[in-house]
């Protein structure tokens, strides 16, 4: 696939097809599955345990990669490898905020897990929608991509903004949307009740702390699908790469969050990082729009956003190492100032 994978028909290539798409579409439904049943009975996770599936849902997404590669060339396995790495980063962002909920909302180690699962289930069907909306833009609209660049360069201003501010650490429970619209149609019982989100007081059906907490959760997730999405078709306009590197890098957020639970409050660097990243691939999107319509406009090759992706990473990780070097993992104070 070139660099405009827009054909003269006007419809977008893609390596997929239904049957690849079944494939691919019931194997992440299997991994739910599987997900659901390891958290059926809720229990706090080992880091032994957290490591291991981490490690499969490092290894999985890779050798997919791989047969990517071998199978249909190293034009769609570069893209698929740099379109993984951007939801990859941009996913720990959203660990961050999951890590903040799950702590305004005083979540029981126990239950951490389940309402992580139902972020992960939300946010891919969210994602889902959004990849196929956009695919449609592609398809029909001549200034998609200069509509997705003006997205994301304005989701780097706002996420460079809120860093230097401090904003994005701030979460007030009863200034949430979400809740207080819940809250307005249903009451809201003050202990959890385990993994139930209902209960029934005083004859009537009420919710539990763990039903807001979800809802908070599934509402970030739009939030993120705005940016993501958009993020991802700059690297490849290819709608079954782009749900597959989706797909891959929220299925091993569960695992994920417990692994860097400490750690996340060290990448103080990391808002800057992706503001960077998301602008970048902005620009790299205005760019392609502007080929399209005149060809003396340069384009930014998919292995040169690989380099300056991970270049990027590299740098933001051990600045933030370097800042919070003196800080416990998991200090309070470090967590403040990640800005």
């Amino acid at each position: 696939m070139t660099e405009s994978s827009l054909l003269a028909a006007g419809a977008l290539s893609s390596i997929g097809t239904p049957t690849l798409w079944a494939v691919t579409i019931a194997g992440v439904l299997a991994l739910l599955v599987l997900d659901f049943l390891v958290t059926r009975r809720p229990h706090e996770v080992s880091i032994r345990e957290a490591l291991g599936w981490s490690a499969f849902y490092v290894a999985l997404p890779l050798a997919f990669g791989a047969w990517i590669w071998s199978r249909y060339g190293s034009q769609q396995g570069v893209e698929y490898l740099t379109g993984y790495l951007v939801e990859k980063s941009l996913s720990v962002d959203n660990l961050f905020v999951f890590m903040l909920l799950l702590a305004a909302f005083a979540v029981p180690a126990v239950l951490a897990q389940r309402v992580l699962l139902y972020g992960i289930a939300g946010a891919l069907v969210l994602r889902a929608v959004f990849i196929a909306l956009g695919a449609a833009a592609l398809q029909t609209l001549d200034f998609a991509f200069l509509i997705f660049a003006i997205i994301l360069i304005a989701t780097a201003v706002k996420l460079l903004r809120d860093a230097l501010s401090g904003h994005e650490q701030e979460v007030d429970i009863n200034k949430m949307r979400s809740v207080k619209l819940l809250r307005r149609f249903m009451p809201v019982v003050d202990e959890y009740q385990g993994t139930r989100m209902t209960v029934r007081q005083g004859g009537r059906r009420a919710l539990t702390p763990l039903a807001l907490v979800v809802v908070a959760v599934l509402a970030t997730d739009v939030v993120f699908a705005v940016d993501s999405v958009p993020a991802v078709y700059g690297i490849t306009e290819d709608p079954y790469l782009v749900f597959a590197t989706n797909a891959f890098a929220l299925l091993g957020l569960r695992a994920l969050y417990f692994v860097l639970h400490a750690a996340l409050s060290r990448l103080v660097h990391l808002s800057y990082g992706l503001a960077i990243i998301l602008a970048f691939i902005g620009v790299k999107l205005g760019l392609h729009w502007a080929h399209g319509s005149w060809s003396g406009v340069p384009e930014i090759p998919t292995l040169a956003s690989l380099g300056v992706i991970i270049g990027v990473l590299v740098i933001v990780t051990l600045t933030s190492l370097r800042a919070t070097r003196n800080a416990p993992p998991g200090d309070k104070e470090a967590v403040t100032d990640r800005h």
